[in-house]
C-alpha cells in the first residue's frame, strides 16, 4: 500500500517534497532524525531559517518524514482527551459533555486540535517556586526548574534550549543541576534540535526518565517521532510568541562582538535584577557585562515588531489551550488582576495540566511551589487563542537583510525612513 508521500511523488514526477510553501514547515527537524537512509538534511534559507531538503538519489520514498511532521499530523493523543464513560470534575466543576464523550469513543488515535467539539482534560494553575534562587534564575515562576529537578532526582535527563560555544541556540541534555543552569531561561531564537529526538528515544529505551521542553510544534514532533507513549517521558511545551531567525541572531552576535571588540559568552533575554518581570536584557563580552531594557535591544525590537518570525508562526495551529504535551507553561500575564498579592515583579508561571500523568507528577512537586487553581479565562493570553500577526513590512525588511551589510540592515530595522533616504541619494 502506497503512502501519501509516495503517491505525491508519483503524481508530481519530480521527487518528494516535504512542503510547497514555507508556511508549511516549522523547522522542527523530526524528518531528519527519522530518515533511516539520511536522505534529509536541513539547509538555511535567505531569511536565516532552517528547512529540510531531500536527496532524491538516496531517498527510498518510505514516507516516514511526512508521518512525523507536526504541521501535517496535528492531533491530540488519546490520553489528553477525557476518557469515555468518565466524567472528570475538578475543583472548578468542569464536566465532559455527552457530545465530546461520543466523539472520543470513535477515535482511533488522537483528535484534530482544530475540532471545536473536542473537550480536553485541562487543569489551569498559577504557580511560582518557593525558592527565591529558583525564581531568580528563571524567566517567570520557575516551573521548568521544578519539573526538571523531579526528573534529575530520578537520574533522568532534561532536554531544553541553551547556547553552544558559538552562542547558537541548540537543544541539549542536562543530567545534573550545573548543566540544568545552561538550559534555563527564555531564548528568543529558534533552537536547532537536530539529533535530539534520537537521544530522547535512546534514553527512554534505556528506561530513564526524560523531560523534554520545547515549542508546541517541537513537542508534537517528538510525540510523532516516538510513535508510542512512555511512562517515564514528560513533555512540556511553551506558550510561544513565535520563533525568530537563527541566521539573524548569528549575525547580531557578531555585530555586538565587533562593537565591543571581544567574544560573547552569555546573553540573557529576561534578566530580573530590576524586579521588572524580566524586562532587562544583559550580555557578557570579554568578561564585561552590558545591560539595558529588553525593549531597547535591537534584536528584541525586531522580534516584538514581528519582523523576524518564521513564516509558519503566523499560521500556527498550536495557539490553543489544548495541546499534545503533558504540561504547558509560560508567563502568567495579568496576575495582578487575579492574585495581586503575588505580583512582586519577579515573575509567576501559568500552567496547564493536560494529562493524568501531569496530575500525578504535580501532586508530587507542589510542596515546593506556591500555587492556586484558576479558570481558563484567568490565564488566557493572545498566543493561546491565535497566532502572531505578520508585520506589514516584514517582506521588505528581510529583503534588505539579504541585500545589505548587517550593520545597515539593523539600522534600517530601527528607522525604515532612513533606508529610503539612502536609496534616494544613490
Amino acid at each position: 500500500m502506497m503512502t501519501f508521500a509516495w503517491t505525491r511523488y508519483r503524481q508530481r514526477g519530480a521527487g518528494m517534497e516535504l512542503y510547497f510553501k514555507r508556511e508549511e514547515c516549522c523547522g522542527c527537524g523530526a524528518c531528519v532524525d527519522v530518515c533511516r537512509v539520511q536522505a534529509v538534511r536541513m539547509r538555511q534559507d535567505g531569511e536565516g531559517f532552517l528547512y529540510p531538503e531531500i536527496d532524491r538519489s538516496i531517498c527510498v520514498h518510505c514516507g516516514r518524514c511526512e508521518e512525523v511532521c507536526p504541521v501535517k499530523k496535528h492531533t491530540l493523543p488519546d490520553e489528553v482527551l477525557r476518557p469515555a464513560g468518565h466524567v472528570f470534575r475538578c475543583a472548578l466543576g468542569y464536566t465532559l459533555t455527552d457530545k465530546a464523550r461520543t466523539l472520543h469513543r470513535g477515535m482511533d488515535y488522537g483528535m484534530p486540535l482544530e475540532n471545536p467539539s473536542a473537550e480536553c482534560w485541562n487543569q489551569y494553575i498559577g504557580a511560582r517556586a518557593k525558592s527565591a534562587a529558583v525564581r531568580n534564575s528563571s524567566s517567570s515562576g520557575g516551573m521548568f526548574s521544578i519539573l526538571a529537578q523531579y526528573v534529575l532526582e530520578r537520574k533522568g535527563v532534561v532536554f531544553g534550549a541553551g547556547y553552544n560555544s558559538r552562542m547558537e541556540v541548540v537543544h541539549r541534555g542536562a543530567e545534573n543541576l550545573e548543566q540544568l543552569e545552561k538550559i534555563k531561561r527564555t531564548k528568543y531564537v529558534q533552537s536547532n534540535i537536530q539529533g535530539i529526538f534520537l537521544k530522547v528515544e535512546q534514553c527512554l529505551k534505556g528506561r530513564r526518565w526524560v523531560l523534554f521542553c520545547g515549542t508546541p510544534c517541537q513537542s508534537q514532533a517528538l510525540r510523532l517521532f516516538l510513535g508510542q507513549e512512555y511512562d517515564t517521558l514528560i513533555v512540556v511545551d511553551l506558550v510561544c510568541y513565535g520563533v525568530p531567525s537563527p541566521g539573524i541572531w548569528e549575525n547580531y552576535v557578531k555585530y555586538l562582538e565587533y562593537r565591543h571588540h571581544g567574544k560573547m559568552t552569555e546573553f540573557s533575554f529576561r534578566d530580573k535584577r530590576a524586579q521588572d518581570y524580566g524586562h532587562t536584557c544583559a550580555y557578557v563580552i570579554n568578561g564585561e557585562e552590558y545591560a539595558g531594557s529588553l525593549f531597547q535591544d535591537r534584536f528584541c525590537r525586531m522580534y516584538f515588531k514581528n519582523y523576524i518570525l518564521r513564516p509558519s508562526c503566523h499560521s500556527c495551529k498550536f495557539c490553543t489551550v489544548d495541546r499534545s504535551s503533558d504540561f504547558t507553561i509560560g508567563d502568567f500575564w495579568g496576575i495582578e488582576k487575579v492574585r495581586p498579592d503575588l505580583d512582586d515583579g519577579m515573575g509567576n508561571s501559568m500552567m496547564i495540566l493536560h494529562t493524568e500523568k501531569a496530575r500525578r507528577i504535580w501532586e508530587q512537586v507542589q510542596e515546593d511551589v506556591d500555587w492556586f487553581e484558576c479558570t481558563k479565562e484567568d490565564l488566557l493570553q493572545p498566543r493561546l487563542t491565535k497566532p502572531t500577526c505578520r508585520a506589514k513590512g516584514r517582506r521588505m525588511l528581510l529583503l534588505l537583510y539579504k541585500l545589505l551589510p548587517f550593520f545597515l540592515f539593523i539600522r534600517a530595522a530601527d528607522d525604515r525612513a532612513w533606508i529610503w533616504k539612502l536609496f534616494r541619494k544613490k
